[in-house]
């Protein structure tokens, strides 16, 4: 059963659920991958969903010590940076995100003030390096796979939150097609979360529920090796490797790839504004 530690939100327009982890012996907290409203047709942001974080976090007396990204996101916009700026904290990233920027400097012809080693988060973290929410111990696990620089979260007798890593069992796995991605690393990566305690809650970063089905913030290890549609007991890596090629071959863009990973790699931050004051986000035409 998921702890009384974690309070879940969940974002229908991008299906993702943000978590705020607390410590119950301090007003500690930790914010993981959080939403920041974004309308594609228009270039509008706001900030309804973080709002709403916000107003949780402050009626509770807490006090933020970490903004928590699993991943840069292809899929919604963070609001890590809108976060920090009203209510702290430090802004938590894995180390391998700078290969991420790497890659995508060069894809969107950034700015070469734009440096991609890191500096724009406050924390880059190592695999298996601990660090404490208030009193709650965590560890960062290094999941590639999804991307080159995925994370998960081992929070102490909470559980672990495994980004895009994986998805209720039934629905799956996530995709391995984005740069850097690789299918046989991802099978690697989640053969490590399911040799965990079968009883271990695995929090998902999205939920796609199939029809019937109410989005659910939660599985545990033992779902997953029992019933995940992809990755149960029994399927070998050139399976699941063959599977995950082959669906990701059918799969289209994410609506939302382009502005987001843009802001993502800057830790939620946007470019600075151009000479008459506006920010802007690139198009790469027939780039990806």
């Amino acid at each position: 059963m998921p702890s009384s530690l974690v309070q879940a939100f969940f974002d229908e327009h991008t299906s993702t659920f943000t978590y705020v982890v607390h410590d119950a012996d301090s007003s500690a907290c930790a914010i993981i991958d959080s939403v920041l409203d974004y309308d594609a047709a228009s270039g509008h942001t706001s900030t309804a969903s973080a709002d709403k974080i916000i107003a949780w976090v402050r009626a509770q007396g807490l006090s933020v010590q970490w903004i928590l990204e699993t991943h840069a996101h292809a899929d919604h916009l963070s609001a890590a940076a809108y976060l920090k700026e009203q209510l702290g904290g430090q802004i938590a990233i894995g180390a391998q995100i700078r290969r991420v920027q790497q890659v995508f400097k060069s894809i969107f012809n950034l700015e070469k003030e734009f440096l991609p080693n890191g500096s724009q988060f406050d924390r880059l973290l190592n695999d298996g390096e601990h660090f404490q929410i208030g009193n709650l111990r965590a560890t960062a696990l290094h999941v590639p796979g999804h991307t080159p620089a995925d994370m998960a979260y081992r929070i102490e007798d909470i559980g672990v939150f495994v980004g895009d890593t994986l998805f209720l069992p039934d629905v799956g796995t996530a995709r391995c097609d984005f740069p850097g991605g690789d299918a046989p690393r991802l099978y690697e990566s989640i053969q490590e979360i399911l040799g965990l305690d079968e009883n271990t809650v695995l929090y998902m970063c999205h939920d796609y529920p199939p029809p019937g089905r109410a989005p659910q913030c939660f599985t545990t290890v033992g779902a997953q090796r029992n019933a995940n549609i992809h990755v149960h007991d029994g399927i070998s890596a050139n399976e699941f490797v063959a599977m995950r090629t082959r669906r990701d071959q059918t799969l289209g863009m994410p609506t939302l790839i382009l502005p987001a990973i843009q802001v993502n790699i800057r830790a939620g931050y946007f470019p600075e504004p151009e000479a008459n004051g506006v920010r802007y986000l690139k198009i790469p035409v027939n780039g990806l």
